[in-house]
Formats: structure tokens, sequence, C-alpha cells
């Protein structure tokens, strides 16, 4: 079977099984796709409607080893800081098994969202083999001035904020940090 016939790796929740799930074809490919070519154009690529399409491409991308796309659906502020070859390394060591997605608030203040979710992963170091990585992650709708795109991002709250929390915010909002993305985490 062709990989992108399979089961996307989004839709596989060993918890509570997805009854009809989709190819990653028809799921995560066409996102994984538009950012990851170098011959199409960022603006022209498909963009992830909300936070939990986004965290759903972001988890297969993960399983699928993808480090490219991770790190450019990262907030673009902190790409340059993310280290593609750990990122890479860990997607690679990990043997995921699933995702489940607890919940996705989709409004948060103008432009921020999150998903809670759990990212099943099996583990030969335990006793009990099925483990979860259990995450809030929040997400910032970032518009590009050059083009007048919106697309929504990752905060990622391992990289250390360059600016302070009286200074602009990473996002390109215009607000100051503290009132912005400074919020969450």
């Amino acid at each position: 079977m062709q990989p992108s016939t399979q089961t996307c790796p989004c839709q596989v929740n060993p918890v509570s099984p997805i009854e009809n799930p989709l190819s990653y074809n028809d799921c995560c490919q066409p996102y994984h796709d538009g950012l990851c070519h170098s011959n199409i154009d960022k603006a022209d690529a498909i963009k992830a409607e909300n936070a939990e399409r986004l965290m759903r491409t972001r988890y297969s991308a993960f399983v699928l080893v993808k480090p490219d796309y991770i790190v450019k659906t990262t907030l673009p502020a902190q790409q340059a800081l993310l280290d593609m070859k750990a990122i890479e390394k860990w997607a690679t060591d990990t043997d995921w098994a699933g995702l489940e997605i607890i919940k996705h608030t989709p409004k948060l203040g103008k432009r921020h969202a999150q998903v809670e979710f759990k990212a099943y992963f099996n583990s030969s170091d335990t006793a009990e083999k099925l483990q979860a990585h259990h995450e809030l992650s929040t997400f910032v709708k970032v518009k590009d001035q050059a083009n007048n795109d919106k697309r929504w991002y990752f905060l990622d709250p391992t990289v250390a904020m360059s600016v302070t929390q009286k200074q602009p915010c990473l996002c390109g909002s215009g607000e100051k940090l503290k009132r912005c993305c400074g919020l969450y985490p």
C-alpha cells in the first residue's frame, strides 16, 4: 500500500478509535506538500483553517519525520532558534501510537487558540507499554504584511522569548508581548 493511501497518522487514536479515518492523501499530505516543497510559494500553500487542524498536521509530521514542516509551522520569530536535528532525532526515535484531541479552544482573545492533546507512543522502558505526552499547546494567527496572508503558527514554549513583556510581540500583532503571546506561557 502506498503511504498516501494509508490511514493518516493524526487519524489513529489508540484510546477511542476513529470510525472512518481519512487517508494521509486526504488529510495531512496536502498541508505537508504545500509547505515542504520548494517549488510552491508559501503564500500559495494550503493553510490550516484552525489550530486543531495545524496540531494534527504537526503530529503527522512528527510521525512521518518531517522536521522542516515542524519548523515552518512554528512562530516565524522562533524558527531560527529551533534545533532541526534534535526534532528529527526525537521524531525518529519515538514509536508513535496515535493522537487524541482532548479539547480545542478556537478563540482566545483576538488571534490565539489552544489545543489540549495526548500524543501516544510505545515505550519499552516501562511495564505499561502505551505512554502519552499530554500537552496544552497555544497557537497564534499571524498576518503577513507583505501579502495580507493570515496563517496559524505553533507558539513554542520551549523557545526563549527574545523580547521583554513591554516590547512589541514576536507575532507582529503590534501589541506588547504581555498583552499578546506573553499571556500564554
